[in-house]
């Protein structure tokens, strides 16, 4: 029997953590702010959104909402991000992504400010983590470290294998990996014999986005398994890209979904505001 890292918990060990260290800024006079701004109504986006909003209330973070129509142009857009960079009283900048097609969404995320940049998006945050200085991280890279760390699985010296290269997950990932020691390997479309490379793993990272794509015979005995994938199987039910009712006999470790990563994203995110005025 695996054992279940347990997302929730751990998530919400960490925003109780925060919600102490919010209460003594405010003590200091020192208020926590974050601004979301939101382009259309994207029915999975205002889910996050809302989630996000719940957790800064939460926490003691102030929240403020810019929920802009489908219709907002590129220059409009980038204008309210130009004025919440030069707020002093707002600390993080979000944009809520994906953005509708008629706007550049790398064009948005260079606009932030890199010291508001609590996505961890932009190309200086990116930098920083590759050269292994002081900086806003990718919040669901982070929440993994954070998962395996609190559940005390070791990194160090581990075999660690990432399915998926994308900018968000499995790049960031890598070098977080790298920084904790690990032995870091990433597959994606192009991997020639997958299931040997993924055999290695004391840790497989599975973020591709294909429901149920990762069965028990891409693991080895005993491995930790993170699964990133929030898909719907054929029955509407929420699940992952591993498949977690095969894999969960044979892992030494496993993340479900819904309730492993998910919530540890938020988390992460409320970690970088505080983390943005403390510093």
């Amino acid at each position: 029997m695996a054992k279940i890292i347990d997302g929730k918990k751990i998530s919400q060990e960490i925003k109780d953590e925060l919600k102490e260290r919010v209460a003594a800024l405010k003590e200091k006079g020192v208020e926590v702010t974050l601004a979301v701004i939101q382009v259309g109504n994207n029915p999975a986006s205002t889910v996050y959104v809302g989630n996000k909003k719940k957790a800064c209330a939460y926490v003691g973070i102030r929240s403020l909402a810019y929920e802009l129509p489908e219709e907002t142009t590129e220059a409009e857009l980038l204008e309210l991000v130009e004025k919440l960079n030069k707020d002093d009283s707002v600390n993080g900048i979000l944009v809520q992504l994906p953005l509708p097609n008629h706007i550049d969404e790398d064009k948005v995320i260079k606009t932030i400010a890199p010291e508001k940049d609590v996505d961890g998006f932009h190309p200086e945050s990116v930098g920083r983590l590759s050269i292994g200085q002081k900086g806003f991280v990718s919040c669901t890279p982070a929440g993994i470290i954070q998962l395996l760390k609190r559940s005390d699985i070791e990194i160090d010296g581990k075999e660690c294998v990432i399915i998926g290269r994308s900018n968000i997950v499995g790049k960031p990932m890598s070098m977080l990996l790298l920084r904790e020691n690990g032995t870091v390997t990433i597959c994606h479309s192009h991997t020639k014999d997958l299931k040997e490379v993924t055999k290695r793993a004391d840790i497989l990272i599975v973020a591709i986005g294909k429901t149920k794509f990762v069965t028990a015979d891409y693991i080895k005995e005993g491995a930790v398994v993170i699964d990133v994938g929030m898909d719907r199987d054929e029955n509407g039910k929420l699940c992952g890209d591993v498949d977690y009712a095969d894999v969960e006999p044979k892992a030494g470790a496993i993340t479900p979904v819904p309730g492993g990563v998910g919530p540890m994203t938020i988390a992460m995110l409320m970690h970088n505001c505080v983390s943005s005025v403390e510093e």
